[in-house]
């Protein structure tokens, strides 16, 4: 399928690992343009390598300079879509947690996306397209042990975009979110060690455990994952929005999942 992608442009936050690198190299493969966001300029260098394409900004995402920088840098150019992604919280269960936890999370989660669509929404809406993909996680379906601060602050996130899908429905502008279950990225390996030390058992047992919860019986992979957001960044998509789509190897047994 031609996913009609060809020298758009397109943001990536997270781009360096995990789910947006994976997106970032298929949209790279589909000769799109990126603006990749990221932490480690190191990395984000390492990335640019694949790719005269692609445009890079070192910074936290919850910083609203680094907010400022990507309206800047996108200018009065036709911004088509972003992939609205970054790292979640800490693992932890609920007794653990203090207020002070509460208090960054929603900064790490919740606040900073709020503002980083209302900045791009306008332009979009002007031209009337545009996509927004939020990568948030299967726990807004069905909750993750040991991840309050995720299950409860990215729900957050999934009351915001499909209030504002609805408030902006006839614009050409789409938001949709995708929930991914266990696929193999670092974020993955950095929750396998947590529960690994709570629970006082190796790894392997852990990462078997968890395999063993989703209907396949196995871990995802970024790149599977990957393509179905480059659809949803298409044309093709048109007729999609305000969704939260599982991609979870079959974890959610409810028949909404």
């Amino acid at each position: 399928m031609n996913l009609h992608l060809n020298n758009r442009l397109f943001l990536v936050g997270g781009a360096t690992s995990g789910f947006g690198k994976a997106i970032t190299e298929q949209l790279i493969s589909e000769n799109a343009k990126v603006i990749a966001v990221a932490r480690t300029i190191e990395k984000l260098k390492e990335l640019q390598k694949l790719s005269d394409n692609i445009e890079i900004i070192a910074g936290d995402l919850s910083d609203e300079k680094v907010l400022d920088t990507i309206v800047n840098t996108i200018g009065n150019r036709v911004l088509t879509g972003a992939v609205i992604n970054s790292g979640g919280p800490p693992a932890m269960p609920v007794l653990d947690t203090k207020l002070s936890d509460w208090d960054d999370a929603y900064k790490t989660v919740v606040r900073w996306k709020i503002g980083l669509t209302q900045a791009l929404i306008p332009k979009m809406i002007e031209q009337q397209y545009g996509r927004l993909l939020y990568i948030e996680s299967v726990s807004v379906k069905q909750p993750i042990e040991n991840l309050v601060l995720s299950n409860a602050m990215r729900l957050a996130v999934v009351g915001y975009v499909k209030t504002l899908s609805q408030e902006i429905g006839a614009s050409g502008v789409t938001l949709n979110i995708l929930g991914p279950g266990f696929h193999a990225t670092q974020r993955m390996e950095n929750l396998f060690k947590k529960n690994s030390e709570l629970k006082g058992i190796p790894e392997s047992e852990i990462r078997a455990s968890v395999a063993k919860q989703a209907a396949m019986e196995k871990i995802g992979s970024p790149n599977d994952f990957a393509s179905l957001a480059l659809w949803l960044l298409s044309p093709h998509s048109g007729y999609i929005s305000g969704q939260t789509i599982s991609v979870d190897g079959g974890l959610v047994k409810g028949t909404m999942g």
